[in-house]
């Protein structure tokens, strides 16, 4: 039986407002899914944008996304506890650590380019790795 998360939606007063959201909500979808299947777009970013947008528009949409089997569980724990469970956590750091090691040696040739990407990845990887997982004890958990 499907959750009802209606309780957490908080609809736009303009319904052009709220067609805007559902628009951009859906697109979100679109490019999450897009990201679930290509290696350097993330997929979890465009979901979470997805259920604040459906949020702001409407409760079907909202309780539609976060009862989905394969991105609500992330989408809730996120918009729960803001943490996210420790094997998304290191899957997430280690393909953007791959995608950007791949793209800094074979195809970027500007050394200042490449220093910038590998700091960039690095940076992200700390801040992600800083996020809490409920799910694991230790320095990654809070």
């Amino acid at each position: 039986m499907p959750e009802d998360y209606s309780h957490e939606v908080r609809t736009h007063d303009s319904p052009a407002m709220r067609a805007l959201f559902v628009l951009l909500g859906f697109l979100f979808v679109g490019l999450g899914v897009a990201g679930a299947v290509l290696p350097v777009l993330p997929a979890t970013p465009f979901f979470l944008l997805a259920a604040a947008c459906f949020a702001r528009a409407s409760a079907r949409f909202y309780n539609w996304l976060l009862n989905n089997p394969t991105f609500g569980p992330t989408i809730v724990e996120w918009r729960r506890y803001r943490s996210i469970r420790f094997r998304t956590k290191v899957s997430a750091i280690l393909l953007m650590a791959s995608m950007l090691t791949i793209s800094t040696l074979f195809f970027v040739k500007d050394r200042n380019v490449q220093i910038g990407l590998a700091a960039l990845g690095v940076l992200l990887a700390i801040w992600m790795w800083r996020i809490p997982s409920r799910d694991r004890s230790g320095p990654a958990a809070s």
